[in-house]
C-alpha cells in the first residue's frame, strides 16, 4: 500500500507535525505532496486517473446513515466508501482538520475519489494541537491503522513507537 500525504504548505514547518514519521517509516512507499489549489500536483493526477486511489477522510452524516461493516470489521464502508485493501494507493490530507476541510472542499479531484472512513474506538494518543476534531486521529495515527489493516503491522508499530517518542519529548 502506497500513502500519498496530501501536505498543507504551513504543515511542512510545524515541529509537531506526526506525516514526518510516516515518511520516514516507509521511504518510498510514501509521498509527501504539497497541497496547490490552483495547480494540483500532475503526479498525483496522473496516479488518480491510473491507479486505484483512494481518500481517507471522514464520512458524511448522510452516509454514516447506510453504513455496513466489512468483513474484517473495522474499515466502515458506507455510501461510496471502500475497504482498505481495494486500492493500490490511499491519500491521506496532512494538516490541521480545519485545513483538511478546506483542501477537500477545494479539490474537485477529491471529491471524485473512493473513500475509506477510519472505524475508530480508541481515542487518539496525540494531544499536542488544540481545536482537534472529536474522534479524530493525527496523520501518523491514521497511517498506521490503514498498514494494519493491510497486515504491514510492523511498519504501523514503528510509525506509533516514532509518534509516542514524539509526545514524550514534547511533554
Amino acid at each position: 500500500m502506497k500513502i500519498i500525504l496530501l501536505t498543507h504548505q504551513k504543515e511542512t514547518t510545524r515541529p509537531n507535525n506526526t506525516g514526518r514519521w510516516v515518511k520516514q517509516v516507509l521511504d518510498e512507499d510514501a509521498w509527501v505532496i504539497e497541497w496547490d489549489r490552483v495547480n494540483p500536483n500532475k503526479a498525483l493526477i496522473e496516479l488518480i486517473t491510473t491507479s486505484r486511489v483512494g481518500l481517507l477522510y471522514p464520512e458524511t452524516e448522510t452516509e454514516t446513515e447506510t453504513e455496513t461493516e466489512n468483513n474484517s470489521g473495522n474499515s466502515k464502508v458506507a455510501g461510496n466508501n471502500k475497504a482498505v485493501s481495494e486500492f493500490e494507493a490511499l491519500i491521506i490530507i496532512d494538516s490541521t482538520w480545519q485545513e483538511a476541510r478546506k483542501i477537500y472542499n477545494r479539490s474537485p479531484y477529491l471529491k471524485m475519489l473512493k473513500k475509506v472512513s477510519i472505524n475508530n474506538s480508541a481515542e487518539s494518543i496525540y494531544k499536542l494541537r488544540r481545536n482537534q476534531r472529536e474522534g479524530g486521529l493525527c496523520t501518523a495515527e491514521c497511517a498506521a491503522y490503514v498498514l494494519k489493516q493491510c497486515g504491514d503491522l510492523q511498519y504501523a508499530e514503528s510509525i506509533m513507537d516514532l509518534l509516542r517518542l514524539q509526545i514524550s519529548v514534547t511533554n
